[in-house]
Order: C-alpha cells, then sequence, then structure tokens
C-alpha cells in the first residue's frame, strides 16, 4: 500500500513538473522567418506612435503580425522595439513593450 502511494506522488509531480515547463518554453529557431513586404499606412493623428514589426509564436513557430499605430501612452514611457535574441541553441523573439523612461534596459527573456 505504502509503495502505491509512493508511485502516486512521484506521478503527480512528474506530470506537474512537464506541464509547467511547457509553458516555460521559448521557440527556438535557427534561421529567422522572413517578414512579409509590409506598408505603413497613413497616422491616424499626429499623437500616434508606430510600433514596429512583432513576431508571435505560435505552434511551435513564429507569424509575423506586422507594424501598428498606437496612441502614446502616459507620460515618462518609451517604447522598446522588439528584436531577436541570441540563444546557446538559437534565436527566439523578444517582444517589444513599454518602460519607464531613464530606467536601465535589462534583457526581457
Amino acid at each position: 500500500m505504502q509503495n502505491w502511494k509512493n508511485l502516486m506522488f512521484i506521478l503527480v509531480i512528474i506530470i506537474t513538473c512537464n506541464t509547467f515547463s511547457s509553458y516555460a518554453q521559448e521557440v527556438i529557431i535557427t534561421t529567422r522567418p522572413l517578414a512579409p513586404r509590409h506598408e505603413r499606412i497613413l497616422a491616424p493623428s499626429s499623437r500616434h506612435i508606430w510600433i514596429e514589426e512583432e513576431w508571435e509564436p505560435r505552434g511551435g513557430k513564429y507569424v509575423f503580425v506586422g507594424g501598428r499605430w498606437t496612441e502614446p501612452p502616459r507620460q515618462g514611457l518609451v517604447w522598446v522595439a522588439g528584436h531577436w535574441a541570441q540563444r546557446p541553441r538559437g534565436e527566439v523573439w523578444v517582444p517589444g513593450h513599454w518602460r519607464e523612461r531613464g530606467r536601465p534596459m535589462r534583457p526581457r527573456y
């Protein structure tokens, strides 16, 4: 009976660890995907800011989402563009994000 409980406990831990680790994994590529030709449309207003291309991981690969116009955020924030970051086995896309002006940039991965 005790062996059965120990076995069940170990199985639960293995399943839990595999579940959480699958969410934390990055999509690593060895060859960057080609971006389709993308035309920038006119800004809706002079207040809008252009956000460059973005890539999203979907189904184990990256999908191009293109650029977009957005209204500026609250004062004191700046846009940090998305970029490809080198990893030991390839590259990953680090999404663009807003950060406080004057705050040092740290890798976001």
